[in-house]
């Protein structure tokens, strides 16, 4: 036993001392970076990042304008603040857009937080993010309606949808267009189509005002409505659809 201790002795004698020494490919941190204890969260940031905004609480403390007062047990600066909802602050100062899940829930801490950064643009973005979420909650109606002397119409309050009927009706199209027709376009609500002709098995065509021929009324209805459906419209109405077809119908109603 004892010669076997004398034995080990004498190997780890003749390792390289070199060896055991800290590997010199470390590299210290850079000075360029900082570490963040927000609320127990550690968040790494370029300090240009957190200078974004002159003026703000971050600004100060990755310039040195502001002593830093409180740090964790490794040193790094820490800010007794809500640590989760932080990475939505430092998203927005790295690419200066406002992103958030379609589930997020916290708009009103997240607004705090922002007042507290003295972060204005952060505080703008999110008011203008809770103003779209309210109007989303709005219910949407759609009007499909098809009257011989007006045309055919489709108005919804939500224009998004009607920006859907007109991408679908540039894929649909049996001449090749580049963009919706403006000569139907009557608002960001109202599309129209006025010109129309009959064929001989009795169905009507979409035509400009230059007769080109786009496609045929009944399959820019049916279009309408499967887009309707597909967007989560329900219909609440359908009148004079006495051959049992929706598209028959000369008015449909469709909410969301």
């Amino acid at each position: 036993m004892e010669w076997n201790l004398r034995r080990m002795d004498s190997e780890l004698r003749q390792i390289n001392s070199d060896l055991l020494q800290p590997s010199k490919s470390i590299k210290k941190p850079s000075s360029g970076t900082i570490t963040l204890n927000v609320g127990g969260f550690l968040y790494a940031a370029h300090r240009t990042t957190l200078s974004r905004h002159q003026g703000s609480v971050l600004e100060e403390l990755a310039s040195g304008k502001k002593t830093v007062q409180h740090t964790d047990s490794m040193g790094n600066p820490f800010i007794d603040r809500d640590g989760p909802v932080f990475r939505h602050i430092l998203n927005f100062l790295r690419t200066g857009d406002l992103q958030l899940p379609d589930d997020f829930r916290e708009a009103g801490l997240l607004r705090r937080e922002a007042e507290f950064y003295r972060l204005s643009g952060l505080l703008e973005a999110i008011l203008e993010w809770e103003g779209m979420r309210a109007a989303q909650r709005e219910p949407a109606f759609l009007e499909v309606t098809d009257e011989r002397s007006q045309g055919f119409k489709v108005y919804c309050s939500d224009p998004t949808f009607i920006d859907k009927v007109k991408g679908r009706l540039v894929q649909i199209s049996k001449s090749r267009l580049d963009g919706f027709p403006e000569e139907f376009e009557v608002s960001s609500n109202v599309i129209q189509f006025r010109h129309f002709i009959k064929s001989d098995p009795g169905s009507r065509l979409v035509l400009k005002q230059d007769s080109t021929f786009l496609c045929t009324l009944e399959c820019l209805k049916l279009e309408t409505v499967m887009l309707a459906l597909k967007a989560g419209f329900s219909i609440i109405t359908s009148l004079d659809s006495s051959k049992g077809s929706v598209v028959a119908a000369e008015a449909l109603h469709f909410v969301k």
